[in-house]
Parts: structure tokens; sequence; C-alpha cells
């Protein structure tokens, strides 16, 4: 007997873990707004009656993520006692069941919580379906017919900017090329930035250290955190521009941190520092404010997106000219599915993809949508860097590979987001062994 079809496939249950990781204590992580996080995610499992599973999770940062799990947990009836083929067949229609459910939605509507688990089961069910088909999910997604792909992104209020005939064009335009694109990202990887260096909570002989270390390993990208005291910012500044000199590039992080006039401000004293981009200078909320930092904090190029919270707020923040890199994240939004939408956003706005990552997962994750991104959608690597931060891989089966400060294309079926059996019994909250220790 040959392998299972999809419409043989059926998921059959779902288990949900509320997964934990004291990061707080090495102050991983810290930044001017989250200074004692925990790295944590709500981790779901897709079973099924063959023996393939699907693995999600959503990124959070500690207390708040067993209201995730509530959340993924309710959205679950979606998916249980149904095949693949009836998910995968129209995956646009099964985005909606899980951001329609007309009081469910009340609470969001696609922002928040609900999102974020919606991120998490979207994502899983890719997994699977990407294991099923025996292919990494950015091979799946690169070499699935552009009609076919398109069946799967919302275009519901994003239409006044990309319309699905447009999309259409876009990736069929693109497939010019794509041996050659393939050929290079094997040969070459993706490059990538490391966050590793400037968390706010490091002293100042660590900083030290670990930019040597990086520099050793091949890294020409940093990103320092910023939002603190104006005087120590510059100083913590300067040590990272000691030590990687100005031909490697520097990126500051204020993560939300001030309001539009002090990030303006604040984004003007920073430039001494000659930064390639200043990210999350305020609310992600804030499409105007984002826009007005821009303009009045020129030459320094803005970043955001870790935190917005859907494909709308996307849309407008390019409509406005509010921002010069895209940073999309693999489960703040609807997952894969609404990702595709903000891809085609910003290869439309001509405007650079550099995603969000670190965290539980979110380095296994974005080099799927980068690969993918390169291959299909944007061509192009100018510009265009992921984060990485080098934390918390040894939890994974497939964990990403960095080589001379590229990611390495990912060769497993699937979306490399399983976690060792033994890493989520360890670090289930709040029964797990990592925890019952300092209870």
């Amino acid at each position: 007997m040959g392998a299972p079809t999809l419409n043989e496939i059926q998921i059959t249950a779902v288990r949900v873990i509320d997964l934990r990781f004291p990061t707080s204590r090495e102050h991983i992580g810290s930044d001017a707004v989250n200074k004692d996080p925990d790295y944590s995610a709500a981790y779901c499992i897709l079973e099924t009656n063959s023996g393939f599973e699907g693995h999600g999770l959503t990124f959070t940062l500690g207390r708040g993520t067993d209201l995730v799990v509530q959340a993924l947990e309710y959205l679950t009836r979606y998916v249980v006692n149904r095949t693949l083929s009836s998910i995968t067949d129209d995956l646009r229609a099964f985005v909606r069941q899980l951001t329609d459910d007309t009081q469910f939605r009340w609470l969001g509507p696609e922002k928040g919580v609900i999102h974020l688990a919606t991120g998490a089961l979207i994502n899983a069910v890719w997994d699977l379906y990407a294991r099923v088909e025996g292919r990494p999910l950015w091979q799946l997604l690169a070499e699935m017919e552009p009609a076919r792909l398109l069946q799967a992104v919302d275009f519901r209020y994003i239409d006044d900017a990309i319309s699905e005939p447009e999309a259409l064009d876009l990736l069929m335009a693109r497939r010019v090329g794509y041996a050659d694109r393939l050929a290079l990202l094997q040969k070459q990887g993706y490059p990538a930035y490391t966050t590793s260096v400037g968390w706010f909570g490091y002293s100042e002989e660590k900083i030290r250290r670990l930019c040597k270390e990086a520099l050793a390993e091949g890294w020409t990208y940093f990103k320092l955190k910023v939002g603190g005291d104006p005087v120590d910012d510059l100083r913590r500044g300067h040590i990272v521009r000691e030590e990687i000199g100005w031909t490697h590039k520097l990126m500051v992080d204020a993560n939300q941190k001030w309001g539009v006039r002090e990030a303006i401000e604040r984004t003007r004293q920073l430039a001494e520092l000659d930064p390639w981009w200043m990210e999350e200078p305020t609310s992600p909320d804030d499409i105007l404010g984002h826009a007005r930092i821009r303009r009045e904090a020129k030459p320094v190029r803005i970043a955001t997106g870790e935190h917005v919270q859907n494909r709308i707020i996307f849309k407008q923040l390019l409509q406005a000219e509010a921002i010069d890199v895209l940073q999309l994240d693999s489960c703040r939004v609807a997952g894969v599915n609404e990702n595709l939408a903000i891809l085609l956003l910003a290869a439309k706005f001509d405007i650079p993809v550099c995603p969000h990552a670190g965290g539980v997962g979110l380095c296994e994750y974005v080099q799927h949508l980068s690969a993918f991104d390169f291959l299909s959608v944007s061509t192009s690597m100018e510009n265009r860097v992921i984060e990485f931060v080098d934390h918390l891989h040894e939890h994974f089966l497939d964990p990403v590979v960095i080589r001379n400060g590229r990611y390495q294309l990912p060769t497993r079926p699937g979306y490399s987001i399983e976690i060792w059996k033994e890493s989520l019994t360890r670090f289930a909250y709040p029964k797990g062994e990592a925890w019952s220790q300092h209870a």
C-alpha cells in the first residue's frame, strides 16, 4: 500500500500544551518594555488516523499563555474529525471559519489572543499538509500553482490595495528565473542578523564578548535594544560599534517604548550610530505616527511588524508610506495564510520584508517564509535579512542551521516546528520539572 492521501487522513484529536521556558532568569529577550520575558508558546499537535502529526505554535512571553491555550482549545473544534483534504481543498474558507465564528469573533476580530491562537492552529495544518506531501513548507508553497496558492489568501479588506488578479499576475511574472534563485539559495543560504549580542539587561562586558564571538562566527548584521536612558543607549551603541566597526550593519530596536514626538527626537539622537533601521519606535497601531516619524527622522529607516495584528494594518502602513522595512511575524497573524497576503502586499508596494524571529520557534518558522518570498514573490535578497536569536533551538527536532551568518535551506518535510517530547514534558507549565522545582 502507498502513502495515505489527503482525503484518507483524518484529524482525530488535538493536544494543546502551555509551554514556557524560564529565560527571564538570565535576562534573555529583555528590552526596554519587556524586561522579564519567559519565552513561551501555546503549542498544539494534530493527531491523525495515519501516523502523521501536525505541529504548530504561537509565541508568547509567559503570563497570558494560558489564555491563548484556552482560545486554541476552543478553535480545535474546527479541525477534529475532518479529513485533511476537506481543509486544504479550500484553505481560504477554513481561515474564514476560524476568524468568522460569530460570537467568538466579537473578541477580535482578527487580533489579539484569538488571532494568536488562530495562527498556531493554521500553522499546524500547514505543517501536517507539508509532511504528508513529503516536502518542507517553503517548497510546498513555491511549487504550488499560483492560482492554487492564492486560494489560501483572504483578500477581504485588502483588495483595494492588491486584488486577486493583480496578485496572480505578480506571481506568474516572478516565476521567471526560479531555478537560478533556488540554486543560489541552496548554495549561499539566506542572510541573517543577530539580536543575541544586545539584549537590554546585558552588561558591557557581556556585550563586548558576544560581539567578538559573533564576528568570529561570520555575522555582519547586529541589533541592539534601546529605549532606556538616552545617554546610556548611545553608550551601549558605541560599545557595539567599537566591537563590530562601521562597515557592518547595526540596527536599533525600541520595542514601542516612545510616543511619536519622543521617537523622532530619540531616533535623531541615535543617528550618530548610523543605524540601518530604527525598529518599533512607537505603538504598532499608530499608522500616522509611524508616517510622521519616518518623514521627520530621515535618513534613518523605520521598521515595524512583529506586533502588527493583521494584514489590514500592514496594508495601511504601506499605503501611508509609514515604513521602510516590513517585519512580518510567523504567528502574530493568522499563520501561513495571512502571511502570504502580507508578502504580496509588500511586493506590490516594493517594501523589503525582514521577518521578526527569535523567541520559541520563530526562527524555525520564518526561514520558510523568507525562502518562499525570495523564490516566488520578491525574487530579491537585497536589503533583506532574517532575525536570528541563538536560544532554545536545541528543543527542536529540525532546528535552524546557520553558517557564516546565513540561514541554510531546510530540507525535512514540514514546517520545522516539532519540539522534542522530553522538552514538551519538562517545560509544560505549571507542572513540568523546569517549573515545579522553582515553585
